[in-house]
Protein backbone atom coordinates (compact mmCIF):
# COMPACT_ATOMS: atom_id res chain seq x y z
CA UNK A 1 0.00 0.00 0.00
CA UNK A 2 1.51 3.29 -1.09
CA UNK A 3 -1.52 5.58 -0.95
CA UNK A 4 -1.73 6.56 2.73
CA UNK A 5 -5.16 8.16 2.19
CA UNK A 6 -6.58 4.66 1.70
CA UNK A 7 -4.85 3.12 4.67
CA UNK A 8 -6.97 1.71 7.49
CA UNK A 9 -7.54 3.92 10.51
CA UNK A 10 -6.06 2.17 13.53
CA UNK A 11 -6.22 2.73 17.28
CA UNK A 12 -3.52 1.53 19.66
CA UNK A 13 -4.76 0.38 23.05
CA UNK A 14 -2.00 0.58 25.65
CA UNK A 15 0.87 3.07 25.25
CA UNK A 16 3.40 1.70 27.72
CA UNK A 17 6.80 0.10 27.14
CA UNK A 18 5.83 -1.70 23.91
CA UNK A 19 2.70 0.22 22.96
CA UNK A 20 4.65 3.42 22.34
CA UNK A 21 6.64 1.63 19.61
CA UNK A 22 3.41 0.58 17.93
CA UNK A 23 2.14 4.16 18.17
CA UNK A 24 5.33 5.50 16.61
CA UNK A 25 5.21 3.14 13.64
CA UNK A 26 1.52 3.63 12.91
CA UNK A 27 1.96 7.41 13.16
CA UNK A 28 4.87 7.33 10.70
CA UNK A 29 2.85 5.12 8.35
CA UNK A 30 -0.07 7.58 8.42
CA UNK A 31 -2.51 5.02 9.84
CA UNK A 32 -2.80 6.12 13.48
CA UNK A 33 -6.29 7.33 14.40
CA UNK A 34 -6.21 7.24 18.20
CA UNK A 35 -4.41 6.05 21.32
CA UNK A 36 -6.36 4.59 24.23
CA UNK A 37 -4.92 4.28 27.73
CA UNK A 38 -6.21 4.59 31.27
CA UNK A 39 -3.03 6.48 32.18
CA UNK A 40 -3.61 10.11 31.19
CA UNK A 41 0.06 10.98 31.70
CA UNK A 42 0.97 8.48 28.99
CA UNK A 43 -1.64 9.96 26.68
CA UNK A 44 -0.24 13.44 27.17
CA UNK A 45 3.24 12.10 26.44
CA UNK A 46 1.97 10.57 23.17
CA UNK A 47 0.40 13.90 22.17
CA UNK A 48 3.59 15.75 23.05
CA UNK A 49 5.58 13.39 20.82
CA UNK A 50 3.19 12.99 17.89
CA UNK A 51 1.25 16.24 17.96
CA UNK A 52 -1.60 17.68 20.04
CA UNK A 53 -4.12 16.71 17.35
CA UNK A 54 -3.57 13.03 18.16
CA UNK A 55 -6.81 11.67 19.52
CA UNK A 56 -6.46 10.41 23.08
CA UNK A 57 -9.08 8.16 24.69
CA UNK A 58 -9.46 6.66 28.14
CA UNK A 59 -12.66 4.75 27.27
CA UNK A 60 -12.21 1.54 25.31
CA UNK A 61 -15.98 1.26 24.94
CA UNK A 62 -16.20 4.68 23.26
CA UNK A 63 -13.31 3.78 21.01
CA UNK A 64 -15.01 0.62 19.78
CA UNK A 65 -18.23 2.52 19.11
CA UNK A 66 -16.45 4.83 16.64
CA UNK A 67 -17.11 3.74 13.06
CA UNK A 68 -14.14 5.74 11.77
CA UNK A 69 -11.78 3.22 13.38
CA UNK A 70 -11.18 0.14 11.24
CA UNK A 71 -8.82 -1.82 13.49
CA UNK A 72 -7.27 -1.92 16.95
CA UNK A 73 -3.83 -2.97 18.12
CA UNK A 74 -3.80 -4.34 21.66
CA UNK A 75 -0.65 -3.78 23.72
CA UNK A 76 -2.26 -4.52 27.07
CA UNK A 77 -1.45 -7.13 29.77
CA UNK A 78 -1.85 -10.72 28.59
CA UNK A 79 -4.71 -11.40 31.01
CA UNK A 80 -6.82 -8.81 29.14
CA UNK A 81 -6.19 -10.08 25.61
CA UNK A 82 -9.12 -12.45 25.24
CA UNK A 83 -11.79 -10.08 26.55
CA UNK A 84 -10.53 -6.97 24.77
CA UNK A 85 -9.91 -8.75 21.46
CA UNK A 86 -13.35 -10.33 21.68
CA UNK A 87 -14.98 -6.94 22.27
CA UNK A 88 -13.16 -5.48 19.28
CA UNK A 89 -14.15 -8.35 16.97
CA UNK A 90 -17.77 -8.08 18.11
CA UNK A 91 -17.63 -4.36 17.28
CA UNK A 92 -16.51 -5.17 13.74
CA UNK A 93 -12.87 -4.17 14.18
CA UNK A 94 -9.87 -6.08 12.86
CA UNK A 95 -7.39 -6.93 15.62
CA UNK A 96 -3.64 -7.20 16.07
CA UNK A 97 -3.03 -8.50 19.58
CA UNK A 98 0.39 -8.77 21.15
CA UNK A 99 1.50 -12.22 22.30
CA UNK A 100 0.14 -14.39 23.73
CA UNK A 101 -3.20 -14.64 21.94
CA UNK A 102 -4.91 -15.47 25.25
CA UNK A 103 -4.04 -17.08 28.56
CA UNK A 104 -6.09 -20.24 28.04
CA UNK A 105 -6.67 -22.61 25.14
CA UNK A 106 -10.43 -22.17 25.44
CA UNK A 107 -10.00 -18.41 25.24
CA UNK A 108 -7.81 -18.68 22.17
CA UNK A 109 -10.23 -21.04 20.45
CA UNK A 110 -13.11 -18.66 21.12
CA UNK A 111 -11.22 -15.77 19.54
CA UNK A 112 -10.33 -17.76 16.42
CA UNK A 113 -13.92 -18.92 16.03
CA UNK A 114 -15.28 -15.41 16.59
CA UNK A 115 -12.93 -13.86 14.04
CA UNK A 116 -13.98 -16.46 11.47
CA UNK A 117 -17.68 -15.92 12.18
CA UNK A 118 -17.34 -12.14 11.94
CA UNK A 119 -14.98 -12.37 8.94
CA UNK A 120 -12.53 -10.11 10.77
CA UNK A 121 -8.74 -10.15 10.66
CA UNK A 122 -7.13 -11.60 13.79
CA UNK A 123 -3.34 -11.36 13.94
CA UNK A 124 -0.89 -12.11 16.74
CA UNK A 125 2.29 -10.10 17.34
CA UNK A 126 4.83 -12.90 16.91
CA UNK A 127 7.47 -10.39 15.89
CA UNK A 128 10.28 -12.75 14.88
CA UNK A 129 8.37 -13.87 11.77
CA UNK A 130 8.84 -10.35 10.43
CA UNK A 131 12.57 -10.26 11.16
CA UNK A 132 14.62 -10.47 7.92
CA UNK A 133 17.08 -12.93 9.47
CA UNK A 134 14.33 -15.33 10.57
CA UNK A 135 12.69 -15.10 7.15
CA UNK A 136 16.02 -16.02 5.56
CA UNK A 137 16.59 -18.80 8.10
CA UNK A 138 13.21 -20.30 7.23
CA UNK A 139 14.11 -20.16 3.53
CA UNK A 140 17.41 -21.95 4.18
CA UNK A 141 15.59 -24.68 6.11
CA UNK A 142 12.92 -25.09 3.44
CA UNK A 143 15.36 -25.28 0.54
CA UNK A 144 17.38 -28.00 2.29
CA UNK A 145 20.56 -26.00 2.90
CA UNK A 146 20.78 -27.26 6.48
CA UNK A 147 19.60 -30.78 5.69
CA UNK A 148 17.28 -32.63 8.00
CA UNK A 149 16.77 -30.65 11.22
CA UNK A 150 17.99 -32.49 14.30
CA UNK A 151 17.90 -29.95 17.10
CA UNK A 152 16.89 -26.34 17.83
CA UNK A 153 17.61 -24.30 20.91
CA UNK A 154 16.76 -20.75 21.87
CA UNK A 155 17.97 -18.52 24.71
CA UNK A 156 15.97 -15.40 25.57
CA UNK A 157 17.67 -13.93 28.61
CA UNK A 158 17.82 -10.52 30.25
CA UNK A 159 17.91 -8.75 33.60
CA UNK A 160 14.84 -6.79 34.57
CA UNK A 161 11.34 -6.30 33.12
CA UNK A 162 10.14 -8.52 35.94
CA UNK A 163 6.38 -9.08 35.88
CA UNK A 164 4.01 -10.31 38.53
CA UNK A 165 0.90 -10.87 36.39
CA UNK A 166 2.58 -13.51 34.18
CA UNK A 167 5.65 -15.70 34.54
CA UNK A 168 8.76 -15.70 32.35
CA UNK A 169 7.44 -18.57 30.23
CA UNK A 170 4.40 -16.61 29.08
CA UNK A 171 6.32 -13.34 28.84
CA UNK A 172 9.39 -14.41 26.85
CA UNK A 173 8.81 -17.84 25.28
CA UNK A 174 5.94 -17.26 22.80
CA UNK A 175 8.27 -15.76 20.15
CA UNK A 176 10.63 -18.73 20.28
CA UNK A 177 7.88 -21.34 20.35
CA UNK A 178 6.34 -19.68 17.30
CA UNK A 179 9.60 -19.82 15.32
CA UNK A 180 10.41 -23.41 16.33
CA UNK A 181 6.94 -24.63 15.32
CA UNK A 182 7.19 -22.75 12.04
CA UNK A 183 10.64 -24.07 11.19
CA UNK A 184 9.72 -27.68 11.90
CA UNK A 185 6.18 -27.48 10.53
CA UNK A 186 4.75 -29.77 13.19
CA UNK A 187 3.48 -29.80 16.75
CA UNK A 188 5.43 -31.50 19.56
CA UNK A 189 4.44 -34.94 20.74
CA UNK A 190 5.63 -34.19 24.28
CA UNK A 191 6.94 -31.31 26.37
CA UNK A 192 8.91 -31.09 29.61
CA UNK A 193 9.35 -27.86 31.55
CA UNK A 194 11.05 -26.94 34.81
CA UNK A 195 11.82 -23.61 36.39
CA UNK A 196 12.65 -21.55 39.44
CA UNK A 197 10.56 -19.07 41.45
CA UNK A 198 12.83 -16.61 43.24
CA UNK A 199 11.23 -13.15 43.32
CA UNK A 200 7.44 -13.47 43.48
CA UNK A 201 5.41 -16.38 44.86
CA UNK A 202 4.15 -18.74 42.14
CA UNK A 203 5.70 -16.63 39.35
CA UNK A 204 8.58 -18.46 37.64
CA UNK A 205 11.57 -16.25 36.85
CA UNK A 206 13.58 -18.90 34.96
CA UNK A 207 12.30 -21.82 32.88
CA UNK A 208 13.77 -24.46 30.57
CA UNK A 209 11.31 -26.22 28.26
CA UNK A 210 12.19 -29.27 26.16
CA UNK A 211 10.07 -30.28 23.16
CA UNK A 212 10.05 -33.54 21.21
CA UNK A 213 8.63 -33.73 17.68
CA UNK A 214 7.21 -36.62 15.62
CA UNK A 215 9.86 -36.19 12.92
CA UNK A 216 12.60 -36.88 15.46
CA UNK A 217 13.77 -33.30 16.06
CA UNK A 218 14.09 -31.93 19.55
CA UNK A 219 14.20 -28.38 20.88
CA UNK A 220 14.75 -26.52 24.11
CA UNK A 221 13.86 -22.99 25.18
CA UNK A 222 15.72 -21.25 28.01
CA UNK A 223 14.13 -18.00 29.23
CA UNK A 224 15.03 -15.83 32.21
CA UNK A 225 14.73 -12.27 33.50
CA UNK A 226 17.37 -13.01 36.15
CA UNK A 227 20.37 -13.07 33.81
CA UNK A 228 23.41 -10.79 34.10
CA UNK A 229 23.31 -9.75 30.42
CA UNK A 230 20.93 -9.74 27.48
CA UNK A 231 21.03 -12.65 25.07
CA UNK A 232 18.60 -13.51 22.29
CA UNK A 233 19.94 -16.45 20.32
CA UNK A 234 18.40 -19.19 18.19
CA UNK A 235 20.50 -22.11 16.92
CA UNK A 236 19.30 -24.67 14.36
CA UNK A 237 21.32 -27.89 13.97
CA UNK A 238 20.88 -29.70 10.66
CA UNK A 239 22.52 -32.83 9.27
CA UNK A 240 24.46 -30.76 6.72
CA UNK A 241 24.88 -27.32 8.28
CA UNK A 242 24.15 -25.37 11.44
CA UNK A 243 22.65 -21.87 11.65
CA UNK A 244 22.89 -19.35 14.47
CA UNK A 245 20.75 -16.23 14.73
CA UNK A 246 21.66 -13.65 17.35
CA UNK A 247 19.30 -10.70 17.70
CA UNK A 248 20.51 -7.25 18.61
CA UNK A 249 19.79 -3.52 18.34
CA UNK A 250 21.61 -3.32 14.99
CA UNK A 251 19.39 -5.99 13.42
CA UNK A 252 21.33 -9.02 14.61
CA UNK A 253 23.32 -11.62 12.68
CA UNK A 254 22.70 -14.92 10.93
CA UNK A 255 25.67 -17.27 10.50
CA UNK A 256 26.03 -20.66 8.83
CA UNK A 257 28.50 -23.33 10.00
CA UNK A 258 29.49 -26.25 7.77
CA UNK A 259 30.93 -28.27 10.66
CA UNK A 260 31.13 -32.02 10.03
CA UNK A 261 32.08 -35.25 11.79
CA UNK A 262 34.74 -37.52 10.28
CA UNK A 263 34.03 -41.11 11.25
CA UNK A 264 37.12 -42.61 9.62
CA UNK A 265 40.11 -43.77 11.64
CA UNK A 266 40.06 -44.56 15.35
CA UNK A 267 36.85 -42.65 16.11
CA UNK A 268 34.72 -39.62 15.34
CA UNK A 269 36.63 -36.40 14.71
CA UNK A 270 35.07 -32.92 14.64
CA UNK A 271 35.91 -30.82 11.58
CA UNK A 272 35.22 -27.20 12.40
CA UNK A 273 34.65 -24.56 9.73
CA UNK A 274 34.64 -20.80 9.91
CA UNK A 275 31.27 -19.11 10.16
CA UNK A 276 29.71 -17.89 6.91
CA UNK A 277 27.79 -14.64 7.46
CA UNK A 278 24.44 -14.60 5.70
CA UNK A 279 23.58 -11.16 4.34
CA UNK A 280 20.02 -10.11 5.08
CA UNK A 281 18.12 -6.88 4.40
CA UNK A 282 18.18 -4.22 7.10
CA UNK A 283 14.77 -3.01 8.26
CA UNK A 284 12.78 -2.77 11.48
CA UNK A 285 10.80 -5.99 12.08
CA UNK A 286 8.04 -4.11 13.93
CA UNK A 287 7.54 -1.81 10.96
CA UNK A 288 7.28 -4.84 8.68
CA UNK A 289 4.79 -6.49 11.05
CA UNK A 290 2.55 -3.43 11.16
CA UNK A 291 2.72 -2.94 7.40
CA UNK A 292 1.70 -6.58 7.00
CA UNK A 293 -1.27 -6.01 9.32
CA UNK A 294 -2.36 -2.93 7.37
CA UNK A 295 -2.08 -4.88 4.11
CA UNK A 296 -4.20 -7.71 5.53
CA UNK A 297 -6.85 -5.28 6.75
CA UNK A 298 -7.00 -3.78 3.26
CA UNK A 299 -6.77 -6.95 1.14
CA UNK A 300 -8.51 -9.31 3.63
CA UNK A 301 -5.66 -11.77 3.17
CA UNK A 302 -4.79 -14.09 6.06
CA UNK A 303 -1.93 -12.79 8.22
CA UNK A 304 1.34 -14.70 8.43
CA UNK A 305 0.81 -14.95 12.19
CA UNK A 306 -2.96 -15.36 12.27
CA UNK A 307 -5.18 -16.57 15.08
CA UNK A 308 -4.64 -20.23 14.16
CA UNK A 309 -0.86 -19.80 14.42
CA UNK A 310 -1.32 -18.00 17.73
CA UNK A 311 -3.49 -20.85 18.97
CA UNK A 312 -0.80 -23.42 18.15
CA UNK A 313 1.70 -21.44 20.19
CA UNK A 314 -0.86 -21.13 22.99
CA UNK A 315 -1.35 -24.91 23.08
CA UNK A 316 2.39 -25.49 23.55
CA UNK A 317 2.61 -22.72 26.16
CA UNK A 318 -0.23 -24.32 28.10
CA UNK A 319 1.41 -27.75 27.93
CA UNK A 320 4.69 -26.27 29.17
CA UNK A 321 2.84 -24.52 32.00
CA UNK A 322 1.17 -27.80 33.00
CA UNK A 323 4.55 -29.52 33.07
CA UNK A 324 6.08 -26.62 35.01
CA UNK A 325 3.40 -26.85 37.68
CA UNK A 326 4.14 -30.57 38.06
CA UNK A 327 7.91 -29.97 38.24
CA UNK A 328 8.46 -31.45 34.81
Amino acid sequence: MTDTSKRPRVAVVGSGYWGKNLVRNLHELGALEAVCDLNEDRLRAMQAEHGPSLRAETSYTDLLADDSIDAVVLATPAVTHQQMASQALEAGKDVLVEKPLATSIDGGEQLVELAAAKEQILMVGHLLWYHPAIIELKRLVDDGTLGRIRYIYSNRLNFGKVRTEENILWSFAPHDISVILGILGEMPTHVHAEGGTFLSPDVADVTVSTLGFPGGARAHIFVSWLHPFKEQRLVVIGEDKMAAFEDGPDGGTLDLYAHSIDWSGAGPHANKKHAERVEVPAYEPLRAEIEHFLDCVTTRNRPRTDGAEGLRVLRVLSQCQDSLQRNG
